[in-house]
């Protein structure tokens, strides 16, 4: 049992530990008790969630959550902090919670490592009073977003990709939402992904430290939050932006006519992005592709992937750089039937939908890329 001192609702270990915020006259004792007494959940133990956690951990926020059903892989070490070497292989949500506990153990961590979904965000995000996106992936972003505006809390917006990040405070009663700025997804082919674009491993530092700071402002009631305000950070350039931004009368969250009252299905709203075509028939998992080639029958792969990542891994066939195919297209036989390969299957997506534009009707996407042939058909091909 922790010792309190009864004149300020703080052990006097905690005393020690926060001693530095104590002396800050917007934060004092009243305020450290607001952190203490402050729930916050955030989605995703990734890139953005490790600092905001290990920050606000630090702060002395009393209880954090912890959305996250993956598990930790070597790539992830690049830029998600909060894990380590001998974390590899176990649950993204239990190794944070570890990390949290050997920082600060007077919070209290709940995990969840599970996925959220429009049956059980509602639920995981009531008991909280703020709500951190480390998530990325669009339908998470408006799950969150809708699921926040419905519960009237916060939403601490983060998002990165290669060298730029973004941050904002999204609060549907006196500042725009999410959906405001993006009423709906972009296709799925032209949505940025790390996995495929990169991302500078120091980036998600800036911008899951930003989350954490507004999210601290929030609780306490101090400063100018970004609400209404979009932060761009350019890592090349050094620069930071603020773009203002506007409250949509017509939008369909927290307009004044609200039309969407209640979670939808945001995986099949993010995938009529895509103009709600079915791409099932075009498409082919490795294990196919694999019995096709064992069974002699003429299959042209290409690879759509920049010279360097087929120097590091890869399954044969002719290498086409995506930015390259439009002026190279003419050496593929509209007869042949293609295989389109990539990293992760979202490059060679746009390649077969380009090239069943122009006339290619044989030709299918490598599902998963040569990330997923490397874990389902040959372990020899190296991941990266």
């Amino acid at each position: 049992m922790i010792e309190k001192n009864s004149n300020t609702g703080l052990s006097p270990n905690e005393l020690v530990r926060y001693s530095r915020h104590l002396v800050l006259p917007e934060v004092r004792m009243e305020g450290q008790l607001k952190l203490k007494s402050a729930s916050v959940l955030i989605v995703g133990a990734g890139g953005l969630g490790s600092p905001a956690a290990l920050y606000l951990a630090a702060a002395g926020i009393g209880r954090l959550g912890i959305v996250d059903q993956d598990v930790v892989e070597l790539s992830n070490l690049q830029r998600q902090i909060i894990h380590s070497t001998n974390s590899i292989g176990r649950g993204k949500s239990d190794s944070a919670r570890e990390r949290i506990r050997g920082l600060n153990p007077e919070v209290s961590v709940e995990t969840f490592p599970l996925k959220l979904t429009s049956e059980n965000a509602l639920e995981v995000l009531k008991p909280y009073d703020v709500i951190i996106d480390g998530s990325d992936n669009f339908p998470t972003r408006y799950l969150l977003n809708d699921a926040s505006v419905l519960l009237a809390k916060p939403l601490v917006y983060g998002c990165i990709f290669r060298f730029e990040g973004q941050a904002s405070v999204f609060e549907g009663t006196s500042g725009p939402c999410y959906r405001c700025l993006f009423p709906e997804p972009p296709p799925a082919h032209l949505a940025p992904n790390c996995e495929e674009g990169g991302v500078l491993g120091v980036l998600p530092g800036v911008i899951g430290s930003i989350q954490a700071t507004e999210t601290i402002k929030i609780i306490l009631g101090i400063g100018d939050l970004l609400v209404g305000k979009m932060l761009h950070f350019d890592a090349l350039r050094m620069e930071f932006r603020t773009i203002r931004l506007s409250k949509d009368p017509a939008c369909p969250m927290c307009g004044a006519e609200r039309k969407i009252t209640q979670l939808i299905d945001y995986e099949a709203f993010c995938a009529s992005s895509s103009g709600g075509k079915e791409s099932n028939s075009f498409e082919i998992t490795p294990v196919e592709l694999q019995q096709k080639l064992q069974s002699g029958r003429p299959i042209s792969v290409i690879d759509v992937r920049e010279p360097y990542e087929f120097e590091i891994a890869n399954i044969g066939g002719r290498l086409i750089p995506l930015n390259e195919l439009s002026k190279k297209e003419k050496l593929l036989s509209k007869d042949d039937e293609i295989i389109v390969v990539c990293h992760h299957g979202h490059r060679s997506e746009s390649a077969v939908e380009y090239l069943r534009g122009r006339g290619f009707e044989r030709v299918k996407n490598l599902v998963g890329g040569i990330d997923r042939w490397s874990v389902e058909v040959d372990r020899s091909v190296p991941r990266y």
